[in-house]
């Protein structure tokens, strides 16, 4: 039990400062609800997280007015998307048809998105950012209602009650955890590899994905090095970190051939992040005091990098719904899933769409013997020699499923 004096209070508090939790603690206090932001680290200085900036995100930042300020930090704009597919390049997707202001994905480390936000954020008089706050369990009420969150900090063990608590603390979340809420398992086939490569900074190779058979490696422009994924079957960790990292090395090389030059800085195993891909989805998103978005609410694949993206749309759909009934302290169970029901079918539709992929690309290039002859996909083949279907694709992926405009008002 916290002592009287590390137990606060405050209209909404947010559990997870990623992107769902940082846009909607922006959005939330710049309606004038009193937001308290809680981020179990000191920092965001974490490598390898999602780091794709899509349209429908820089759209949002525009109608914010804030997206010339965004792109000032460190970035590349990748404004076609294209691949390397056996001995083939193939172009799948061009940006070009969208509004020019947002016509690319920006790939920004994501401490840059989450600092960029939480510096704006702390500029409103209602917003509060509480770094390494550690949430541990939920308050909740004899009636069954969630009033708030114990945690622990430096300082100390504390209860921060609130009139709505949040979570946007991701696939791993404690706040659903804690919450009782079920979760609907989609699976997964694949997991990822991460790790970084030194770059050519003159290179003009932008293809985003090389693939080969048996294995498929992913490729982004970080400017002076390349942030790389390779995929491998689910569980198939293990058995290859149980090898001498110069195997890993070899295979990395076979499919994508430009990373040779500086694959040594891939030193040992130390160097190479396991990031073990789910895709799910809670059956409710909220009870009573307690409401779920973003990762919490539905982890992604990192198939098309949707996921910074769906969680700010989430947020943006939260704040339209929530905010003014959270200023007024009038929000009801019913008002929370108003959320999910808004935000439901986008996730649904982009799940089924990433699964799709999973089993139907991942699954077969994963499955084929090295050294085999990999052919072009036919759906691939008629995208890169129908330049009007790229720029279809590459509206349905930079805006993706019923996308949101910020409708919450300014206080």
């Amino acid at each position: 039990m916290a002592s009287e004096a590390n137990t606060t209070g405050t209209q909404c508090c947010i559990v997870g400062g990623g992107p769902a939790g940082m846009m909607l603690g922006y959005l939330l206090a710049r309606a004038g609800v009193k937001t308290v932001v809680l981020e179990k680290h000191g920092d965001f200085l974490r490598d390898f997280r999602g780091d794709t900036v899509h349209p429908s995100t820089l759209r949002i930042m525009d109608e914010l007015g804030l997206l010339d300020a965004f792109l000032e930090r460190p970035h590349q704009k990748l404004r076609t998307l294209s691949a390397v597919f056996g001995a083939e390049r193939v172009q799948l997707g061009d940006f070009g048809g969208l509004p020019a202001r947002y016509a690319f994905i920006a790939m920004m480390p994501q401490w840059e998105f989450l600092d960029f936000l939480s510096g704006r954020a702390r500029s409103l008089a209602a917003f509060t950012l509480r770094m390494q706050a550690n949430v541990t369990g939920l308050i909740v009420g004899a009636d069954g209602r969630v009033a708030g969150v114990r945690g622990s900090s430096p300082e100390g063990d504390f209860e921060l009650r609130a009139d709505c608590t949040i979570g946007c603390d991701g696939r791993h979340s404690t706040v659903r955890a804690a919450a009782g809420l079920a979760v609907e398992g989609l699976g997964a086939p694949i997991d990822v590899l991460w790790f970084r490569v030194g770059r050519d900074p003159a290179g003009q190779d932008s293809s985003l994905a090389r693939v080969a058979p048996g294995h498929f490696v992913v490729t982004i422009d970080r400017g002076d090095y390349w942030q790389c994924a390779f995929v491998i079957p689910k569980g198939g960790a293990e058995a290859l970190q149980g090898q001498d990292i110069a195997v890993f090395r070899e295979q990395v090389v076979a499919t994508a051939a430009l990373l040779a030059p500086h694959i040594a800085d891939v030193r040992s195993w130390d160097d190479v992040k396991l990031l073990t891909v789910a895709v799910d989805r809670l059956l409710q998103w909220s009870r009573p005091g307690l409401l779920c978005i973003g990762d919490a609410a539905h982890a992604m694949s990192p198939i098309g990098g949707v996921g910074i993206n769906l969680a700010v749309q989430d947020a943006v759909a939260a704040a339209n719904l929530l905010a003014e009934k959270l200023r007024a302290g009038t929000v009801t169970e019913a008002d929370l899933d108003e959320v999910r029901k808004r935000r439901l079918w986008p996730t649904k539709a982009t799940q089924a769409m990433q699964v799709t992929i999973q089993n139907n690309v991942l699954v077969p290039v994963m499955s084929a013997d090295v050294g085999a002859e990999l052919h072009v996909p036919l759906p691939m083949r008629v995208l890169t020699a129908v330049p009007v279907l790229q720029r279809l694709l590459a509206r349905l992926l930079g805006m993706g499923v019923r996308p949101e405009h910020v409708r919450s008002p300014v206080a």
